[in-house]
């Protein structure tokens, strides 16, 4: 490397001719001499070479040779060096000629100022060169030590900092090189507590870092926060402005550090670095936050990521974060036959998002079929997961079909497309978990049960979902005391805040064992639990999480409004309700709950009103539907036509609703359609003895 000395500074040159020499104040000294003499043991004779030769002081003569050394590779000669200065008596003497003039006197100091600069940067950076010497024997803290020196000197030469743009660029090269090492020694010397003091005097204090060294040292802090394991304390008071934003905890400062190294790169001030954006997708998936990670792969520059690749990503980021839609329409860019149409990945992600919403599992059941077809030859899973979606988007679309005949086709095909997944992957638990509940949407509640059954032995009954679709299966063969055992002993294997779902179908569960005052108290529980959990939560919750403590809350006092209804509690009902509403104001099942105390208070027509509003505010809630007929059908034979076609609705959207089926019973019966009423009645009959507490999509 070519350096150059300016005034009283010396520093190591190569001439055109490949000569190096050591060149200061007008004079020059081969370093050939030098390296000879260092060669031979005599420190004294090269240190005298430079003194006379250069006019240098002995400390500035003995830096440079312990640079000359340490550049040379002789790292245990160069520390020898070095140990023989008394380096911080140099760095004394620097403090009182460099502090600012005034600015009076400003120009006739301002050559003295540099000569010192210039002195001031050798020594510092005979220190510096110490500690990486140090740090390469493996003497860690002894190194941390050195260079935390050089940062204190640095701070006692310049009150204020380094804030002078006219600063010695030697010396602003030393210092940003220690700033940049200290916390890193400190790290590797396992001291992590003053690792965490040192990023933060790196960022906080003035040391003149450019952007790529700052933005060197915030990646290094964040990376350090997310992975080192070590809580570390917030920032200190001082350090803070007054109305800024001060993060909580390692994840919540990690994140802030990273998005403003983000910042730098889209506005050009440092190099793009993969890893930055890599670390930031970590954190911000650690705390469900996928929709800001979106924002911030929209934020980079084109040309960074492929196109394609790009939409990918953003797929994935938004349906992490619940927004399907979106998430759905940057992959149906990546998939045009333009792009990538046949990109597996793409494929399976978007029929998986589509078995999500029957609207659009038409479309999903595309997209797994030729997933299938381009997994031919590849890895079994891939297939697997392929006839996975496909099961499920089949599933989905039985759901919105419009023919009984075309509804059955649909459903058998889901459970062939499931079963040859399970011959794929035959141990695959999520797998069983979906065939499970197939079978049970179907009533074929013995494979159900041999599902659920085999899901818990697989996964040891580590996860809710299993215990519940248990309990679900067992309560639609009206086998209730069953299934509170199970939920019981669900109960003893899962931690507190887990507890909301089973602790709801045990009260349901009371319910259907005529124990109405115990559910009133397991309801009492529930709702205590869900309050503290919401208020022991942290700050870093996405909106979707947060809207799901609402609807869990939600669902509580609804819960409550049912069993107080069913007893005739009028003003717990209606007590009940208003704590609903404020968390949903606007909700079919809240309507629908109204509407069945006015029905049940002879308040036909407010009845009938809040049945409507729960059709008009959710077109395809079943309950309301049905209500909404049991109402007109007393009303005389001119509304038996407007209730048997609503009905029908009712029943295409959910065919296993036995109410539905006893209500076309009934308007079949006073209609004169007594067969018809007869298969109505018996399929409803059929159904209650099959019928859960609580829908198996509940635990999807």
């Amino acid at each position: 490397m070519v350096e150059t000395g300016e005034g009283d500074s010396s520093a190591p040159t190569e001439e055109n001719n490949g000569v190096r020499e050591i060149c200061a104040n007008g004079a020059r000294v081969l370093t050939s001499d030098l390296e000879a003499k260092l060669d031979q043991g005599n420190l004294e004779d090269a240190e005298s070479s430079l003194r006379e030769g250069l006019s240098l002081t002995s400390e500035d003569a003995r830096s440079l040779l312990g640079r000359l050394e340490y550049q040379r590779g002789n790292i245990e000669a160069a520390l020898r060096v070095f140990d023989s200065i008394d380096l911080h008596a140099a760095i004394d003497r620097f403090q009182p000629s460099l502090q600012a003039p005034p600015k009076k006197a400003r120009s006739r100091s301002e050559a003295p100022n540099a000569v010192s600069q210039h002195a001031a940067s050798l020594v510092l950076e005979a220190v510096f060169l110490k500690a990486k010497s140090l740090q390469k024997l493996g003497k860690l803290n002894d190194a941390a030590q050195e260079c935390k020196s050089v940062l204190d000197a640095v701070e006692k030469i310049f009150n204020q900092g380094i804030a002078d743009p006219q600063v010695d660029t030697k010396l602003q090269e030393t210092v940003s090189l220690a700033v940049e090492l200290l916390p890193e020694l400190w790290r590797q010397a396992g001291n992590y507590n003053e690792a965490i003091s040192s990023y933060r005097r790196a960022l906080l204090s003035q040391w003149s870092l450019n952007d790529e060294c700052c933005g060197r040292i915030q990646k290094g802090f964040a990376v350090f926060l997310l992975h080192s394991g070590v809580e570390a304390s917030p920032p200190s008071l001082a350090s803070q402005v007054e109305g800024s934003y001060v993060p909580k905890n390692n994840l919540e400062e990690a994140i802030l550090l990273l998005m403003i190294v983000m910042k730098k790169f889209f506005l050009g001030k440092i190099k793009w670095d993969m890893s930055v954006i890599e670390h930031l997708t970590y954190a911000l998936s650690l705390c469900s936050q996928t929709s800001v990670l979106a924002k911030q792969f929209e934020e980079i520059l084109p040309g960074v990521y492929n196109r394609v690749d790009r939409w990918n990503i953003l797929a994935l980021c938004y349906s992490g974060a619940g927004e399907n839609i979106v998430a759905l329409n940057s992959l149906r860019k990546s998939l045009h036959k333009i792009e990538k149409p046949d990109d597996l990945i793409a494929l399976l992600l978007a029929a998986k998002i589509c078995s999500e919403d029957s609207d659009l599992a038409a479309e999903g059941v595309g997209y797994a079929q030729r997933a299938i077809e381009k997994s031919q030859g590849t890895s079994e899973h891939f297939k697997s997961v392929g006839h996975r979606v496909l099961g499920s988007c089949l599933g989905q679309q039985a759901k919105v079909s419009t023919s009984d005949f075309e509804r059955s086709r649909l459903q058998s095909d889901a459970l062939k497309s499931l079963n040859e997944a399970i011959t794929l992957e035959r141990d695959n638990p999520d797998l069983i978990f979906e065939l499970g509940v197939q079978y049970a949407e179907q009533r074929n509640l013995p494979a159900a049960l041999r599902c659920a059954k085999r899901f818990i032995d697989a996964t040891g009954g580590s996860l809710l979902k299993g215990w519940r679709l248990l309990a679900l299966v067992l309560s639609a063969q009206q086998r209730f005391s069953e299934a509170e055992v199970v939920i019981d002993a669900a109960l003893d294997e899962t931690a507190k805040w887990e507890q909301g779902p089973l602790l709801r179908l045990k009260a349901k569960l009371k319910i259907c064992r005529s124990q109405p005052m115990d559910a009133i108290e397991t309801y009492r529980y529930l709702l205590a639990l869900v309050q503290a959990q919401r208020k022991s939560i942290g700050s870093l919750r996405s909106l979707s999480q947060i809207e799901d403590d609402k609807i869990n809350e939600f669902q509580v006092w609804h819960g409550l409004a049912n069993l107080y209804s069913s007893l005739s509690y009028w003003k717990d009902v209606e007590i009940c309700l208003g704590k609903a509403r404020e968390l949903k104001p606007y909700s079919a099942e809240a309507l629908h709950t109204e509407g069945v105390m006015c029905q049940r208070r002879d308040k036909i027509l407010e009845a009938l009103s809040s049945y409507i509003n729960g059709v008009l505010l959710e077109p395809s809630y079943v309950p309301c539907k049905v209500l909404i007929c049991s109402v007109l059908s007393k009303m005389g034979r001119s509304a038996l036509p407007v209730a048997r076609a609503i009905l029908s609705d009712a029943l295409r959207l959910e065919p296993t609703n036995r109410l539905a089926w006893c209500y076309l019973g009934m308007i079949h019966k006073d209609d004169g359609r007594l067969a018809d009423a007869a298969d109505c009645f018996q399929a409803a009959s059929m159904l209650e003895e099959s019928d859960p507490i609580e829908s198996f999509n509940s635990i999807l």
